[in-house]
């Protein structure tokens, strides 16, 4: 792809702001722009050179674009389209990064931009927000789904679609409405899921705490994602409501149909219950980045002395090996090793092996 491209972005938080990283480090000659409310992270963009020209609003110089990428909250966009339409060129394509796409493609039909528009979903981010957290890593090997309106011309799908690959995304193209299905099924639904359970640990905890005070292990893991933003979710829970709630309908009728099994002891149909689970899940194909985040950590066996968590960690942050988290796991029910390590990525989880166990480490 040529190098001498010019993108726009309207909003450079955590996913607009990894982007233009992963643009910047791919095509250093490309022109970037862009508009961002929060000052602060406007002018980090542009020292750390990722952006070239910073706006203070949205302008004639948008016509300069061959792509724009909406990254602001999905409640801002009908009013950033009507600005957008005044200042963009025949052949600007616009793209942007909400995980639901119903509501934006009805926005783009309604300000008459279909023949430019191709939705965009990078199912990848992160616990933390905002431009200063930004990287060009977080596109790495994470699926970037691409919803484009039917008026758009093929060329510029494919385009597109090159553009997205060469970031080190991996592109996958579906219709709008399936895409928001998709999604409810494997993003939305896990959410709710996780946030039922903990709330209903929270409901049934003894007074003392008891529950919270051993959950880990396997409830820790299941329920990792319901600490996501609050705010986000009910956004999505009201954008994408019907694919939720068809689907928490028949999540609703699955857990009736367990609940009998278990009421009246069928030890073959139990049996096949988790079988096929266990089956199904292990034929996931596994990427770096998702809707529901992978985690990168490894587990060790170390002594109960003084000390020895601080060796390990001593030992990687001489390799220069970043640790996202660190902490001796108590309930080991069904984990493997005393001390569990979270990286941020997986070229990290592979060096930290190598390096721990030639010094005798056992890793899990």
């Amino acid at each position: 792809m040529n190098n001498d491209f010019t993108c726009g972005f309207i909003g450079l938080g955590l996913i607009g702001g990894s982007i233009a990283r992963a643009i910047r480090q791919t095509y250093p000659d490309s022109r970037l722009m862009a508009y961002e409310i929060n000052q602060d992270s406007l002018n980090a963009a542009t020292d750390d050179g990722v952006i070239n020209t910073p706006l203070s609003s949205m302008d004639e110089s948008l016509s300069e674009c061959d792509y724009i990428f909406l990254c602001a909250p999905v409640s801002e966009n009908n009013g950033n389209l009507a600005e957008l339409k005044k200042y963009l060129s025949p052949s600007c394509i616009l793209t942007d990064v909400g995980s639901v796409k119903t509501e934006i493609h009805k926005q783009i039909e309604a300000a008459g931009l279909s023949g430019r528009f191709i939705g965009g979903h990078p199912m990848a981010g992160s616990e933390r927000c905002g431009y200063i957290n930004s990287r060009a890593l977080l596109l790495q090997n994470a699926y970037y789904i691409l919803t484009p309106c039917k008026e758009v011309p093929e060329d510029a799908v494919s385009a597109f679609r090159e553009l997205i690959a060469s970031l080190g995304a991996i592109p996958l193209v579906l219709d709008f409405a399936l895409h928001d299905y998709v999604t409810a099924a494997i993003s939305h639904l896990p959410h709710v899921v996780a946030a039922c359970l903990v709330n209903l640990i929270k409901q049934e905890d003894s007074g003392d705490g008891i529950m919270k005070m051993i959950a880990a292990g396997g409830f820790k893991d299941i329920t990792r994602i319901a600490s996501s933003s609050p705010l986000m979710w009910q956004q999505i829970c009201l954008a994408n409501g019907k694919n939720i709630s068809a689907l928490l309908g028949s999540f609703i009728h699955s857990l009736i149909r367990i609940q009998e099994e278990i009421d009246e002891a069928r030890p073959e149909n139990l049996y096949t219950f988790f079988d096929e689970a266990r089956g199904y899940r292990d034929s996931f194909i596994e990427t770096s980045s998702g809707p529901i985040k992978k985690v990168f950590s490894i587990r060790i066996d170390i002594a109960d002395e003084p000390g020895a968590l601080a060796a390990v960690a001593t030992i990687l942050a001489l390799q220069q090996i970043s640790i996202k988290n660190i902490g001796i796991t108590h309930n080991r029910e069904q984990e493997d090793g005393v001390l569990r390590v979270e990286f941020y990525e997986q070229e990290s989880i592979e060096k930290a092996t190598g390096i721990l166990a030639a010094k005798g480490y056992t890793i899990y």
